[in-house]
């Protein structure tokens, strides 16, 4: 087993040399030749730890002061995107956020799709054995498939150096805009059939603009050039030779077309044919040549359209990204605006940017200034994002029709200038004041979704030197929407957040009134309490104008104590006195919907939680949960119904859709709740305080007569059955709000002298809401809020205690006997409206 390596011995890749005092220099050196190696171990033995470590290192950052926390995100690094790499129809670099250190939008490390699939390449021998046309097929196929144009390239110049026996062939493609200055740039050069595409990689590239030189000549006029001597062309640089020790001699040169429209797309350049004396090309090489460059047109215009397409792609991507960067900042406009400048300035590599926003109450004004420059947060190796300072924010009022800015502001056109000395719209003295040289200026508007201008941003000088072209500014454009629903957003944002601080002092000022003094409340304290049956509390005639204001406060503590409610919640007694004080205090004094008015359905409620066959149903969460909601069911009454809400549009109909009332009620009932001195239920842990307040909210919400409809059938239903259990949540739910309903029309079954004189307080009510419907509203209200029908009142009585009230008086009765007086109190009532309904009939 001498083969073998022992549990301790260490094995080492072929080709290192683990010896000696330069053992990592040898390993790094190994590392270096052998990529492949390094690749594979990375992707399967790097930690999220290293690659972390490995990704900070490689992108940009932004550090803090020490000591200064970043401000929300307000300093969020910009990535390195250059519009110009969208120019040059390049592949993008990753793109990578380092917010907290993690990647968001790193590409993975993946061999191009648009390389044709692996194909075996006949030798130039081979090539050099087929006949003309089996020459140029075999070459066609060669490139037929391939979609990555620099591959695609130099496949052809390697066809073309064998089709044409040149010694160097060399391919440029025509860029630029159509109506602007157009230049040839080399894809790849120097190529023969021997030379492979990584040589090609890293290599510069070179521009020549159209009409200089050979290349230039034929790209601009569409002619082949054949020259047998170049040295006596007025157009070959002789300089290029010296520089690189190659001798030219002769050079063919063609147009390639676009197969579609026939447009001259590129150039194809051959130096040199071997194997003549004469080094020259013949006209049987231009007419192969010229062939074969049919089939290059369509391919590289082919390749070109997927390349676009990719590229269109990544743009979207790259837009998408930054856009979800800046909306990750919408705290202050301070920090939106400044991460919408950083990833401008990276964008479209610019020495300044400025943005100017309009004043949003007068639109004749800007209101404030940003301004930032790239050296404030841009290292000198110009490769990281280091955030020395942050922009500078002037409040400042000038008119928007000065300027170039205040050009774009008021018309909305973007303006590109390219020379900003040579425009009668710029202002030299602002460069004399400020020191910074203008150059080159992109202005553009910044609009919100609703296409109103908000602002102006304005760029200044490339960091290249160039102007800026077209394609900074359809990048931008489409950049400049994002900012504009960013900037409204975030200003959106400020201001409901000023509303809200608004609303919070409001709520506490409102707090404060709202709460009954302590003063009072230990007032109340101090005073003995009456006994039930003194109150005549247990009964269902009860007439509360048989007691003072007084006794509506002693009573409902009374009936609290003699639930033993106070003692389940551990309710201090002073608090119990504050909370009812503030409750009573929060009513308004309307003619009906009044604390009075509360005071009677809650001792209905206890009336009926004193049977027995409800008593023993109903737990104390329940039994308080229901003495609170009726107590707090009409909060903040204003006289009106949900119907007079929505027709008037108040602010509380657009709070609340459905129950409108209702929902204020208990919104009511719950500030008072969490008001301090009055915290009923602050001795539940946070689970039963949310169970409790659920039953309260339920049982408000329950007094809305529209959902008592939707409801009763079920519970007569039950109720006729004989139901005897009632212990599911539904069950319980359905019966304590029709108890609620019960309570809250109880009035209807009282002795007749109490009845009619509550009905007349509600008709009354009614009667000046019909008023306001038609002096505010100018609509004709219903017949029982309408004035001049209050003759009609007894009739509509009857119909109101035969459609809502006895039906359920009657199912309750069906639940328990002991509750038939309010049945029988009701159809005593029914009959005394009766004989009124029938009396006004003969009258008239």
């Amino acid at each position: 087993m001498a083969n073998c390596c022992t549990k301790n011995e260490k094995t080492e890749p072929v080709g290192i040399k683990l010896e000696g005092n330069n053992i990592e220099q040898n390993i790094e050196s190994w590392l270096d030749d052998h990529p492949e190696f390094v690749h594979s171990y990375f992707t399967r033995k790097a930690s999220r730890t290293l690659i972390d470590s490995w990704l900070q290192s490689r992108s940009l950052r932004t550090p803090t002061p020490s000591g200064t926390p970043p401000p929300s995100g307000s300093s969020t690094p910009v990535r390195k995107i250059s519009a110009s790499e969208f120019e040059g129809r390049g592949i993008l670099k990753p793109l990578v956020n380092v917010v907290d250190g993690q990647a968001t939008f790193l590409s993975p490390s993946e061999p191009s799709r648009a390389r044709s699939p692996h194909r075996n390449r006949k030798s130039r021998v081979e090539l050099l054995q087929l006949d003309e046309t089996e020459l140029l097929m075999e070459l066609v196929k060669d490139i037929a498939s391939d979609l990555d144009v620099k591959c695609l390239c130099h496949k052809i110049l390697q066809n073309v150096s064998i089709l044409v026996n040149g010694d160097r062939c060399s391919l440029f493609l025509l860029q630029g805009p159509k109506d602007g200055p157009r230049y040839l740039v080399s894809k790849v050069f120097d190529v023969n059939a021997e030379s492979k595409l990584e040589d090609m990689q890293g290599l510069e590239e070179i521009r020549i603009p159209l009409g200089t030189g050979i290349v230039g000549y034929t790209a601009d006029t569409g002619e082949v050039v054949n020259i047998a001597n170049a040295y006596e062309d007025s157009r070959f640089n002789q300089e290029i030779d010296k520089k690189t020790g190659y001798h030219t001699r002769s050079i063919l040169c063609m147009p390639i077309r676009d197969h579609y429209h026939g447009e001259i797309i590129g150039v194809a350049q051959v130096i040199n044919k071997r194997g003549f004396l004469d080094h020259t090309f013949t006209r049987e090489d231009e007419k192969i040549f010229s062939k074969y460059l049919v089939f290059c047109g369509i391919g590289i215009t082919n390749a070109e359209l997927y390349e676009r397409a990719q590229l269109e792609i990544r743009r979207n991507q790259v837009l998408l990204d930054l856009a979800r960067t800046i909306f990750e900042e919408q705290s202050t406009l301070h920090n939106i605006v400044q991460k919408i400048m950083m990833i401008t300035q990276t964008l479209l590599q610019c020495e300044r940017c400025s943005v100017l926003l309009v004043d949003p109450s007068s639109k004749t004004l800007f209101s404030q200034a940003f301004d930032l420059e790239a050296r404030d947060y841009l290292n000198e190796d110009d490769q990281t994002v280091v955030k020395h300072r942050s922009c500078s924010k002037t409040e400042v009022r000038f008119p928007i029709n000065i300027g170039i800015t205040g050009h774009v502001a008021t018309t909305g056109e973007t303006l590109n200038i390219p020379d900003a000395y040579q425009d009668e719209r710029f202002d030299p003295a602002v460069d004399q004041a400020s020191g910074f040289v203008t150059k080159t200026i992109l202005c553009m508007p910044i609009k919100n979704s609703s296409e109103e201008i908000i602002g102006v941003v304005q760029l200044l000088n490339k960091l290249d030197g160039t102007a800026f072209n077209k394609n900074d500014e359809n990048l931008f454009e489409a950049f400049a929407i994002f900012c504009g629903m960013a900037i409204q957003n975030t200003v959106m944002y400020e201001n409901v957040n000023k509303a809200m601080a608004k609303q919070k002092v409001a709520l506490e000022v409102l707090s404060y009134h709202a709460t009954a003094p302590l003063e009072e409340a230990n007032k109340l304290k101090s005073v003995p309490l009456p006994s039930i049956k003194t109150l005549n509390l247990l009964e269902f005639t009860f007439d509360d104008e048989m007691v003072s204001d007084q006794d509506t406060l002693l009573g409902t503590l009374a009936m609290v104590m003699d639930l033993k409610l106070h003692e389940h919640f551990n309710v201090e007694y002073q608090v119990l006195c504050r909370w009812i004080l503030t409750v009573k205090k929060n009513y308004r004094p309307v003619m009906y919907h009044n604390w009075r008015h509360a005071f009677n359905v809650a001792q209905t409620m206890f009336t009926i939680l004193k049977v027995d066959e409800f008593g023993k149903l109903f737990t104390p969460e329940e039994k308080f949960a229901l003495l609170v909601a009726c107590l707090s069911h009409d909060l903040d009454h204003r006289g009106t119904n949900n119907s007079f809400q929505i027709k008037s549009a108040s602010a509380l109909a657009q709070l609340y859709s459905t129950s409108t009332m209702e929902h204020h009620h208990f919104d009511q009932c719950i500030m008072i709740i969490n008001s301090q001195g009055n915290e009923i239920f602050g001795s539940l842990s946070a689970e039963d305080y949310n169970k409790v307040i659920k039953l309260v909210e339920q049982a408000i919400i329950a007094t809305d007569l529209a959902l008592y409809f939707q409801k009763r059938a079920e519970f007569f239903k039950k109720a006729e059955a004989g139901l005897e259990d009632w212990s599911t949540d539904e069950n319980r739910e359905l019966l304590r709000s029709m108890m609620m309903t019960a309570c809250d029309l109880s009035a209807i079954t009282k002795p007749w002298p109490v009845q009619r004189r509550t009905a007349l307080l509600v008709a009354e009510e009614f009667f000046q809401q019909g008023d306001l419907e038609q002096q505010e509203l100018k609509s004709t209200p219903m017949a029982m809020m309408d004035r001049a029908k209050k003759d009609q009142l007894p009739q509509m009585q009857v119909g109101f205690i035969d459609s809502v009230c006895l039906p359920l008086y009657k199912a309750f009765t069906q639940m328990s006997p002991k509750l038939a007086p309010l049945k029988e109190g009701c159809r005593e009532n029914k009959l005394q409206w009766q004989k009124l309904a029938d009396d006004y009939k003969a009258q008239v």
